[in-house]
């Protein structure tokens, strides 16, 4: 029986969520360390905090998202699967000095990015870099611009909805997002092309 506090009707669920986490999860297997603390970025919803831990119990798994809806649909799912390797969601917002947490072997943020300012990334990038170890990976997910062109014109569609709906909202350019990891001594690695028009791209600690 689940908790009082924590109602299966609060889980809520994504369909894109539920269409790209098995490829990004082939990319994670494959990049970040085989054990060890994970830190999600911007949970959201949940589901891959969900469906991650599941698939290999040596993560230890850390969501968070500064939105309290987005919180007690997390916790709904984890208390759905009964993880012990899925932690309760973190209250954490990237532009706050204090994240509430230490230390992470990685960190993992998904379409995060492109819907939130600049600033974020910037936030995003500096606390990666202030918590992860040597060697430690951040993960970014998400649609990027690459020489200054969209890879699709589905994308310039979107990009061009997230502008309206906020000025500080939009598709980045993948040299800008680069050049910002590189100024913070994460050395970009790879960007894996990935469905719908979306890239993984994986940087690692200096």
């Amino acid at each position: 029986m689940l908790p009082e506090h924590v109602h299966p009707n609060h889980r809520r669920i994504a369909p894109a969520a539920e269409r790209n986490r098995e490829p990004i999860l082939d990319v994670l297997r494959r990049v970040l360390p085989a054990a060890g603390s994970i830190l999600e970025i911007a949970s959201g919803t949940g589901q891959h905090a969900r469906h991650f831990a599941a698939a290999n119990p040596a993560w230890i798994w850390q969501p968070s998202d500064p939105d309290p809806a987005a919180r007690r649909s997390i916790s709904a799912w984890k208390v759905e699967a009964g993880l012990p390797n899925l932690r309760d969601p973190l209250a954490l917002d990237v532009l706050q000095a204090d994240w509430g947490i230490e230390h992470a072997d990685a960190v993992v943020c998904i379409n995060m990015i492109h819907i939130s300012p600049w600033q974020a990334t910037e936030a995003l990038f500096a606390g990666a870099a202030r918590l992860l170890p040597v060697g430690g990976v951040l993960y970014l997910y998400g649609p990027y611009r690459r020489d200054g062109q969209h890879t699709s014109p589905s994308n310039a569609i979107f990009d061009e909805q997230l502008r309206a709906s906020d000025a500080s909202w939009g598709v980045r350019d993948i040299e800008a997002v680069i050049a910002l990891g590189d100024s913070v001594g994460l050395r970009f690695e790879e960007a894996v092309p990935m469905p719908a028009n979306n890239f993984s791209v994986v940087f690692r600690k200096n």
